[in-house]
């Protein structure tokens, strides 16, 4: 791959960043502490944050200047670790290393599904729609096809060596395959079937949703089967998010018989969720849902579940999930009961309301008295903190900064 030396000398000046950064101390520092809250041994509540309003942050640290694509992509995540751990570290790790990924093809499921409207207010960016069902008889469930996988190795090798070339005496490539798949078969099912479609049809058409969810999990599992059998998979116990919740740092993974080089689900983090069912009752998540995720949750190392939904209510019909080790509890939580049906077998992966940083005007001593709130109510738990889903901070970035300030020092008061 020819480079223009403009190219080159932009990316070689970041990574060196990223270096020197990766090699303080207190990377082993946050290194340690994730693998211990992992086990259900935390030494403090972990704080980490994530899905942000990138396009509200647009500044000369993040504005890539390569002209090549291949080095624009190298650049955008060296500028925006860079970014993230000068701006909102958190618990954030950076690691001495840049990825090389493999490079596959995924056919996807073959029903295309209909956006009828894309709501868009102009302030912010969004994936509101109205979706147009497209799952209304036996015959639509059909229309669901088994994802059909093919690794290409020609390209995987030449990013990798390309990277390599580009920085490699300065930030060691390493090549990384799928350590983590965030799964949620009803997430993308709903958009076929409808949502009030689908909860009438739970009553009405029972056999015909469980037809339905069958096949979603067939696919995923499908796909599943092919990116383990073309060696596609990679160990997940590193710097990388789990299911919606923090880092998946583990000496739990992988499992003692792993050959070191053929990674299998075993050897990974799981995660589930059926933010859908928010306001179905226990039994019906159960019955609709998570009878058939745990086809696909059996096959992990550890487990994660949940998202956006409250589960307070379902941590009965949680248990039986094997392995489970982390429960997303979002702001819509009732955290006493939650606390207490958790207490301290399971990871509580609070979800704090990203609304406090849109509102007019910001207000640190409400955040502030947000977490102390939760941090209050969860003692005797296992607690991280994940804000996630901001969709905006009023173009102020400063905000979130602030936020990540005061999420660190709540959870050190409470160690």
């Amino acid at each position: 791959m020819s480079v223009l030396d403009g190219d080159r000398q932009i990316i070689r000046e970041l990574a060196a960043q990223v270096m020197e950064i990766a090699s303080l101390p207190a990377q082993d520092e946050k290194r340690a502490l994730w693998p211990r809250l992992n086990r259900l041994d935390p030494a403090r509540p972990m704080v980490w944050i994530n899905e942000l309003p990138w396009h509200e942050m647009q500044c000369e640290e993040l504005a890539c200047r390569s002209e090549d694509e291949f080095c624009r992509g190298i650049e955008k995540e060296l500028r925006t670790t860079l970014y993230l751990w000068r701006h909102m570290p958190t618990d954030m790790v950076v690691d001495p290393v840049f990825y090389s990924r493999y490079v596959y093809a995924d056919t996807g499921y073959g029903a295309a599904v209909n956006a009828a409207r894309v709501f868009d207010d102009g302030l912010t960016v969004s994936n509101a729609a109205d979706w147009v069902p497209i799952i209304r008889t036996e015959a639509d469930v059909e229309r669901i096809q088994m994802p059909e996988i093919a690794a290409d190795w020609e390209a995987t090798e030449r990013n990798y060596q390309a990277t390599g070339e580009l920085i490699g005496d300065i930030l060691p490539v390493e090549e990384r395959g799928v350590c983590h798949m965030w799964t949620a078969p009803w997430d993308q099912l709903v958009r076929w079937w409808g949502i009030e479609e689908l909860y009438l049809d739970m009553l009405d058409r029972p056999a015909f949703v469980h037809r339905g969810i069958a096949r979603m999990v067939d696919a995923l599992l499908a796909r599943l089967d092919q990116l383990r059998a073309q060696g596609l998979l990679s160990v997940s116990n590193g710097n990388h998010r789990v299911g919606s919740g923090g880092l998946g740092i583990t000496d739990e993974l992988p499992q003692p018989d792993y050959d070191g080089q053929h990674a299998r689900p075993i050897d990974q983090w799981g995660t589930s969720t059926g933010q859908i069912f928010s306001e179905v009752s226990p039994a019906m998540h159960e019955e609709f849902c998570l009878r058939y995720e745990l086809r696909w949750l059996e096959r992990f190392g550890l487990n994660c579940y949940g998202c956006c939904e409250p589960l307070h209510q379902k941590i009965a019909i949680l248990r039986k999930v094997p392995r489970l080790r982390r429960i997303s509890m979002s702001r819509f939580v009732d955290v006493d009961r939650a606390a207490q049906e958790i207490g301290g077998d399971y990871i509580f992966s609070y979800k704090p309301n990203p609304g406090v940083l849109a509102w007019n005007a910001w207000e640190p001593e409400q955040a502030r008295l947000d977490l102390r709130n939760v941090l209050e109510k969860t003692r005797g738990c296992v607690v991280e903190l994940i804000m996630k889903d901001v969709s905006t901070c009023r173009n102020d970035p400063r905000r979130i900064w602030e936020w990540c300030r005061i999420a660190v020092d709540m959870a050190e008061e409470y160690a």
